[in-house]
C-alpha cells in the first residue's frame, strides 16, 4: 500500500496501488502515510525523503467510489461525513506539517483533487512529461476538503490557485512548470534519479539546520515578521551550539570540504 525504502540517508515513499491510481482517501492509506511521517521525523538518519506513485498514476486522490458507498461521506449525515474527513485524509496535511525531513514530490502521472494537494504537500515537486496535474473537486460537485484551499495558493499564487479550483482544468507539466506548481519537468525515465539528485544536494547538508530550516519555514507561513524572527533568534542559539557548525568553519577555515556527521 505504501513502500517505505531507504538507501542511505534517503527514503523514497511509494503509493503502491495502481490498480487503482493510488487513492489516498481509505483509512489504510491515510494510517499508513502518518504513520510513515512519523517514522521520518523520529529517525536522525534520514536526511530527505521522496514521494511518488507505483504504476502510470501519483495519485488519483479520493476513490468517488468507495466515497458513496455505505459508511461513506457521500451517504452519511453531515455530523458523520464531518468527522469523516477530520479523523481522515486530513490527518495527512497535518502531518506533513509537523514533518521536518525535506521531502520531493516526483509526480510521475496524474496527481488529481486530493493528489494534486498531496504534491503540494511537499517543499519540492518536480515532474515527468506524462504528469497531469487538477484542483478538480467542482468537477464532482465538491469542495477541497483536505486542505487545498490552504495549500495550492501557497505554491501556485492566488489568482492561479483560484483558476485551477474554480474551472478544475487539467494542467500538463510545461503549464505546471510555467505556473510554479513544479519546479522542473524531466523525462519519465529520468524522473526517480531526478528527485535522488535533488535529494542528495540536499542530504549533504547539517540535518540539524536542515530540519530547524524547514521548521521554521513551515512556521513562518502563520506567524508575524516579529514572531519569526523571535524563532530564527532561538533556533540560531541551537544551531551555533551543533558540531556541524563548528565543523563547518574548521573546514571554511582550513580550505577543504567539511564532512557533516549530524552531531
Amino acid at each position: 500500500m505504501l513502500r517505505y525504502e531507504q538507501d542511505g540517508s534517503i527514503v523514497t515513499l511509494t503509493l503502491d496501488l495502481p490498480e487503482r491510481r493510488n487513492p489516498i482517501s481509505e483509512a489504510p492509506m491515510i494510517e499508513a502515510i502518518v504513520a510513515a511521517l512519523a517514522r521520518l521525523n523520529a529517525d536522525m538518519t534520514v536526511r530527505a525523503a521522496i514521494l511518488t506513485g507505483a504504476g502510470s498514476a501519483f495519485s488519483s486522490g479520493g476513490d468517488l467510489r468507495k466515497m458513496a458507498e455505505p459508511g461513506g461521506p457521500t451517504q452519511a449525515p453531515p455530523v458523520q461525513s464531518r468527522t469523516w474527513y477530520v479523523d481522515g485524509i486530513q490527518r495527512i496535511p497535518l502531518a506533513f506539517q509537523q514533518l521536518e525531513v525535506p521531502i520531493i514530490a516526483a509526480v510521475n502521472g496524474p496527481a488529481i483533487g486530493a493528489g494534486n494537494d498531496l504534491a503540494c504537500m511537499c517543499d519540492i515537486r518536480i515532474a515527468a512529461r506524462s504528469a497531469r496535474f487538477a484542483e478538480s473537486f467542482v468537477k464532482v460537485g465538491l469542495i477541497p476538503g483536505d486542505g487545498g484551499a490552504w495549500l495550492l495558493p501557497r505554491v501556485v499564487g492566488e489568482s492561479k490557485a483560484r483558476e485551477m479550483a474554480f474551472t478544475g482544468d487539467l494542467l500538463d507539466a510545461e503549464q505546471a512548470l510555467a505556473c510554479g506548481l513544479v519546479s522542473q519537468v524531466v523525462d519519465d525515465a529520468e524522473l526517480l534519479p531526478a528527485a535522488r539528485r535533488i535529494a542528495e544536494r540536499i542530504a549533504a547538508n547539517p540535518p540539524h539546520a536542515v530540519r530547524m530550516t524547514k521548521r521554521l519555514m513551515n512556521e513562518a507561513q502563520g506567524q508575524s515578521l516579529a514572531t519569526v524572527l523571535q524563532m530564527s533568534a532561538a533556533f540560531q542559539a541551537v544551531a551555533h551550539t551543533t558540531r556541524d557548525h563548528a565543523e563547518a568553519i574548521t573546514a571554511f577555515t582550513e580550505k577543504r570540504p567539511p564532512v557533516f556527521t549530524g552531531d
